[in-house]
């Protein structure tokens, strides 16, 4: 199965098109409402509830866009709903109200968030969530192991990985050695079957997704794209960028 041409007509806004000094605050609905008005795709990213809810948030404890604190994990999704956020009076959204939102209008890009150790009861929520749904949407995950849980719990979903080069920043310590090392040059593909890669951009050019890209097929999103380099970048070595920071005329 091959991505569809809509995964690469538009530009994709990260989190939404969000803009923190006009109150637009990632993953949240008014940064759907100003991506849908643009006419842009839009890829989010989904955590898992202490009660097996998935929640539209990048990171996995409160505290640098919400007050309070604490791992979402260890929230129910009623106590996570009910969080204040610092910069805008909305209130965090499930997957569900994410897609009632959206309504098919735009295509959705989720990035399931991981913490590497198995647990694929955000992927099996997930499916759960999207089998009603039947706006254009697809599934992605730095974890090849979460890219397996999609294809597995839902095989007829297009699938991506998310990728970059290294992983020997402080952000991937959590991981074992032989973790990282399973995700390195995309070498999980043919256990994962990804349909289409996002690579970061500040990577690029790399062997592993010009290979996906030019030998299997596979379309290339570059990730995040915030400045004119790195758009022109995109625009020569990929099929499509997820973007912040500015609005695209296109």
């Amino acid at each position: 199965m091959r991505a569809p041409d809509w995964l690469t007509a538009r530009p994709i806004a990260h989190r939404g098109l969000h803009d923190l000094a006009r109150g637009i605050v990632e993953n949240m609905p008014g940064a759907i409402e100003a991506a849908i008005a643009g006419r842009f795709a839009i890829e989010v990213d989904i955590q898992l509830s202490g009660d097996g809810e998935a929640m539209v948030h990048h990171d996995d404890v409160l505290g640098r866009l919400t007050e309070g604190s604490g791992r979402l994990i260890e929230k129910t999704a009623a106590e996570l709903k009910a969080v204040a956020f610092k910069d805008t009076p909305e209130r965090m959204m499930t997957l569900s109200d994410l897609c009632a939102r959206v309504a098919g209008r735009v295509p959705l890009v989720i990035e399931v968030k991981s913490h590497f150790d198995g647990d694929r009861k955000l992927v099996q929520r997930m499916a759960q969530v999207l089998e009603s749904y039947s706006g254009p949407v697809v599934g992605m995950s730095f974890d090849p192991g979460q890219v397996l849980g999609l294809r597995e719990a839902m095989p007829k979903l297009l699938r991506g990985i998310v990728a970059q080069s290294r992983y020997d920043d402080g952000y991937w310590a959590k991981l074992t050695s032989e973790q990282r090392a399973s995700m390195l040059h995309l070498r999980h593909g043919f256990r994962t079957e990804p349909h289409f890669i996002a690579y970061w951009i500040d990577q690029l050019p790399a062997p592993a997704p010009w290979i996906a890209r030019n030998i299997f097929g596979c379309p290339l999103l570059a990730w995040t794209v915030r400045t004119g380099e790195q758009r022109a970048r995109a625009g020569r070595l990929a099929d499509q960028m997820i973007f912040e920071g500015f609005q695209p005329e296109t």
